[in-house]
């Protein structure tokens, strides 16, 4: 019986481990077929960081300026940009020559779009390591309904991550690897591997500030100072020292109001600081174990997303992604996610803007919209509805909004003088959606550890 246990144990192991090989090649292979898409200006910023890295000593990286897209990331970016020139360079030198602007030989794009899709290795081994934190006994029918198989697929497949990628191109694949693995090795309690690896991806790219007070509060609470210890662990690095650059550099442009009153960033940080305070201070004096800290840090980066400076459409990935992990082992957390995650997806369409992407950013969203609400609806069948009536109506209403702006205004008088309307309609009503998912996590939050401290008393 002993040795039965064990084959079917390894059975069961391998089968796990062919279902997401099977996701993660699919996917793969999708990304492969996007290669051919639109890609925005990030492509000729990036073939630039390829060519100031490739060609000038350490000391100018942050400095040279022929082109109007600047080196602006931190130093291990520039670093992870200098080990792919040397592989860029059997591609095509050319793109290596910092004077050639604008430069996109056909070797060129496959290198980049290869290079991408490679690099998302990170990102693929990393939501294996998430899967296995994920608490897989509720029951299945068989391994389509596992919490385990829905949540590869919600990061494997995210919509937001493959456009912005793998069409509009950036490296956030790995990039979120990182912070994926990172939480998952919180969550196995290895405190100092994961505290590594989100200092590791901070000297990558600064986005990821925007969470660190939820790590920075849980390492405290749970490694630093605990119950078995009264005294004070840490680790303390020394950062390097580098050359001084912005890092809001780029062409990001600000503007004073003429009407309305003009928002400082000292106003911006204030509200930050606010608005992730509650967070904070709930994972500090109601610790909820790693259920707490992913709650945390979704609210600091929706908080970070709402309230900050210089903010892009795609940081609503750092909010979305994590939740993704809460949404396979709650209800009421699976209903949060579906309004978050459909109208941020949503509000990343005006990133593709050229006519033979809309059917394709359509059809992808379609799909992963479908499979989201089918699979966590299915997930939780036995319990409350994941929305009410009033948030389904606010979701539908996303179709008409999006015939409206793609088919019906192009079609009006009102596109040469008002081309702004629909990309105005577009942020404000997403918008709300995401306000909404906001104060709806916070109020989660907050009343399930009143409900906790009531218990205990």
């Amino acid at each position: 019986m002993r040795g039965g246990s064990v084959r079917t144990g390894r059975a069961m192991a391998a089968g796990g481990r062919s279902w997401f090989r099977a996701l993660a090649l699919g996917v793969s292979f999708l990304k492969c077929l996007l290669i051919p898409a639109y890609y925005s200006t990030d492509f000729e910023v990036h073939r630039n960081w390829l060519a100031i890295t490739h060609n000038l000593p350490l000391s100018q990286w942050y400095y040279e300026a022929t082109s109007e897209w600047t080196l602006d990331y931190p130093p291990f970016f520039a670093w992870f940009e200098y080990a792919l020139s040397h592989v860029a360079k059997y591609f095509d030198p050319k793109m290596l020559v910092i004077e050639n602007l604008n430069y996109t030989s056909r070797a060129t794009v496959l290198f980049q779009r290869f290079s991408v899709i490679f690099t998302d290795i990170l990102f693929i081994y990393a939501v294996r390591e998430c899967c296995r934190c994920v608490n897989g006994k509720r029951a299945a029918k068989d391994i389509l309904e596992k919490p385990t198989f829905i949540l590869a697929v919600l990061l494997l497949w995210n919509f937001g991550l493959l456009i912005v990628d793998h069409i509009h191109f950036q490296y956030n694949g790995f990039l979120f690897g990182l912070m994926l693995l990172s939480v998952a090795r919180l969550c196995q309690k290895r405190y100092l591997e994961g505290a590594l690896l989100f200092a590791v991806l901070l000297h990558f790219k600064h986005i990821y500030m925007y969470v660190a007070p939820a790590y920075g509060i849980y390492l405290l609470r749970s490694y630093c100072f605990t119950a078995n210890n009264a005294g004070l662990k840490c680790n303390f690095l020394d950062p390097t020292k580098i050359p001084k650059a912005s890092m809001t550099g780029g062409l990001v442009q600000e503007f004073q109001h003429t009407v309305l009153p003009s928002v400082t960033p000292l106003a911006t940080l204030i509200c930050t600081f606010i608005s992730i305070l509650p967070s904070v201070f709930c994972l500090w004096f109601k610790p909820q174990g790693p259920r707490g800290f992913l709650q945390c840090l979704v609210l600091c980066a929706l908080s970070s997303f709402m309230f900050g400076w210089h903010v892009h459409e795609k940081a609503i990935l750092l909010a979305i992604l994590p939740l993704s992990l809460l949404s396979v082992q709650r209800a009421k957390d699976a209903g949060i996610y579906l309004i978050l995650t459909t109208t941020g997806h949503f509000s990343l369409f005006p990133l593709l803007f050229t006519p033979p992407e809309i059917p394709i950013k359509i059809l992808l969203m379609l799909l992963f919209t479908v499979y989201s609400f089918s699979s966590l609806k299915s997930l939780f069948r036995r319990e409350r509805p994941l929305l009410n009536w009033l948030e389904t109506i606010y979701l539908v209403q996303l179709v008409p909004l999006e015939i409206l702006c793609e088919i019906i205004f192009p079609l009006t008088p009102w596109k040469g003088h008002f081309p702004f309307i629909p990309l105005l309609l577009t942020s404000v009503y997403c918008a709300l959606g995401i306000t909404y998912a906001w104060l709806k996590l916070y109020v989660s939050v907050l009343t399930e550890r009143i409900s906790v401290r009531q218990k205990a008393e």
